[in-house]
């Protein structure tokens, strides 16, 4: 008599299907400790594990990298690295597959590389993403875009704000400001044939030869006056870049009322009025617009001066989390340090034992 095969039931199958994902995932979650790198859809990237591997993930977010500037193959690690992997974390990395205002690649290779780290090593038992600088806006980004796929956030002397209002009151600002006050120096922000540059040396002699507006800019912007003259030329180049990103101009300040530029009414007489591109409105808003909606617990910090990032940054998305009525999550460290992404590897250390802490995972 033939016999008949076995019913598999819901419940079995289920088990069965547990304990195949259970056997593959304990097996893929042992690899060797060592550095593994290679290539994601044209972007480099590193992964690490320490010889303690504790079992958990960091993605770790790199800042602002200028067009052009050497990429060493295969991708060397982030200066932050070494500090988790003394404590048993794996860190992965991408080189991003483009430099300069690259926020969208930085969100979309970070996902990447972290979904291929799960299929290749098995689910981490907890993953955090940590970013400084410009990665900071990424970062925030990718925790309202993927909130289950992390544990918790860290972000360092971070720029965290919408790139719509980046652009307008952190760049277009400070630039239209300086041409109004010392004019000839700044190019048309809206030509096509403008400079991708301009040289610190000739906005600091400019500003040598014009103290009391030197000064005014300096207490406006929250610089100090030898740094004022670098920022503005990261600024100008980090536009130039945008701009030719977004294909036109990303910024319409035609209505915008500035203040505290000294006589406000005489400054918005004169100061140069620019009328945006709406294709290049709609990309601003599209790389990136935050919305302070966050569900893990997120840690930032900054340095005390950062003439890269200063404090009129800062609130911007602190702000908007606590809008949002999310603040529950937020931790903002008292600031240290002075420059742009100054901590000592003790200070990342105890910022990232905060983080672990707010997110339950410190006892497990």
């Amino acid at each position: 008599m033939k016999r008949k095969a076995p019913r598999i039931t819901g419940l079995f199958l289920v088990v069965a299907m547990w304990s195949a994902t259970a056997s593959f995932a304990a097996e893929a979650a042992k690899p060797s400790a060592g550095a593994y790198t290679g290539t994601l859809q044209k972007a480099l990237y590193r992964i690490d594990i320490p010889a303690n591997w504790n079992g958990d993930l960091v993605m770790l977010v790199h800042g602002y990298q200028p067009v052009g500037a050497p990429i060493a193959t295969p991708m060397t690690p982030a200066d932050s690295t070494p500090v988790f992997l003394k404590k048993g974390y794996a860190v992965a990395q991408s080189q991003y597959a483009s430099q300069g205002f690259a926020v969208s690649d930085a969100i979309a290779d970070t996902e990447r590389l972290r979904q291929h780290f799960v299929h290749t090593y098995g689910q981490p038992g907890h993953t955090y993403v940590y970013g400084f600088s410009l990665g900071g806006m990424a970062v925030a980004a990718s925790i309202e875009r993927y909130p289950h796929a992390y544990t918790g956030a860290m972000i360092t002397c971070g720029l965290t704000m919408s790139t719509p209002d980046f652009l307008s009151r952190g760049v277009v600002t400070p630039l239209v400001a300086f041409d109004a006050l010392i004019p000839g120096v700044i190019p048309d922000l809206a030509a096509p044939d403008a400079p991708p540059a301009i040289s610190p040396d000739d906005l600091a002699k400019a500003l040598e030869a014009h103290p009391k507006e030197a000064a005014v800019l300096a207490k406006r912007l929250e610089e100090r006056p030898e740094t004022l003259a670098p920022a503005l030329g990261l600024y100008y180049m980090a536009f130039r870049e945008i701009e030719k990103r977004a294909g036109g101009m990303p910024v319409d300040n035609r209505k915008e009322v500035y203040a505290g530029f000294g006589d406000d009414a005489a400054f918005n007489r004169k100061v140069h009025r620019y009328s945006a591109s709406p294709a290049a409105l709609v990309y601003a808003k599209q790389n990136v617009t935050l919305t302070g909606h966050v569900d893990v617990p997120l840690v930032m910090q900054w340095n005390t001066f950062d003439p890269t990032i200063p404090t009129r940054f800062h609130a911007a998305y602190p702000d908007q989390i606590k809008a949002a009525g999310k603040d529950k999550w937020l931790t903002v460290l008292a600031p240290a340090g002075d420059g742009h992404c100054e901590f000592t590897d003790e200070q990342t250390a105890a910022a990232f034992d905060t983080l672990v802490d707010k997110a339950g995972a410190g006892k497990r």
